[in-house]
């Protein structure tokens, strides 16, 4: 997993995030609709709203995609001649998967400061519709597991990851930031294909 830009998108998260806050407020205003304003939520419990959200959308994305189409990215075909779309190279709509799905596990593996569980390359060999929707619920659950260990006192202290130090609440974000990216991209494969995705039905 190419993970060589990943200081820089998490400076980027909070805009991405507050990009995200109109339509997460819809999707979640009757969660919010018992709870007075200015009530203090701990920050599980936000990131938990957080990480519900991209997970309803995400697997909602994946279970639509008939497993025929999962091998589907653009091609040259895909665009009108002389359109000039650039294509090379893109993941097709189960790399997709596989991919957010190692990121979840990474992620999470660094809130918990433990060793990744799971076989990586395992996971992004991975092919096949019903393969790759028990992986990324199972990453899902990893992740839900991470978030559940953050407290008020260790959210915004630093931890050591890969690729610097950061906080559990940041990395926590960032597992949703890093996740809509590609879940923007799979719902453009689902129109390609002539189906509009769950979310906007």
């Amino acid at each position: 997993m190419d993970l060589k830009h990943v200081g820089t998108a998490l400076i980027l998260a909070c805009g991405t995030l507050a990009c995200l806050a109109p339509a997460a407020q819809g999707q979640m205003g009757m969660a919010h609709a018992k709870v007075a304003v200015g009530t203090p939520m701990s920050p599980v419990r936000a990131q938990e709203e957080l990480l519900n959200l991209f997970e309803h959308e995400f697997m909602g994305v994946a279970r639509a995609m008939p497993a025929d189409k999962y091998g589907f990215a653009p091609t040259a075909a895909t665009f009108a001649a002389g359109q000039g779309a650039k294509f090379a190279g893109v993941r097709t709509f189960a790399q997709q998967v596989s991919h957010v799905t190692t990121a979840n596990y990474y992620f999470a593996s660094v809130i918990l400061g433990e060793k990744v569980p799971v076989d990586m390359d395992s996971i992004e060999r991975l092919t096949t519709k019903p393969e790759l929707l028990k992986a990324a619920a199972d990453s899902f659950a990893y992740a839900h597991k991470a978030l559940a260990t953050i407290t008020a006192q260790n959210a915004y202290t630093t931890i050591a990851g890969a690729d610097g130090l950061h906080t559990r609440s940041v990395l926590a974000s960032f597992i949703a930031a890093h996740g809509f990216d590609h879940y923007g991209q799979m719902v453009e494969y689902l129109r390609m294909n002539g189906m509009a995705p769950p979310g906007s039905k």
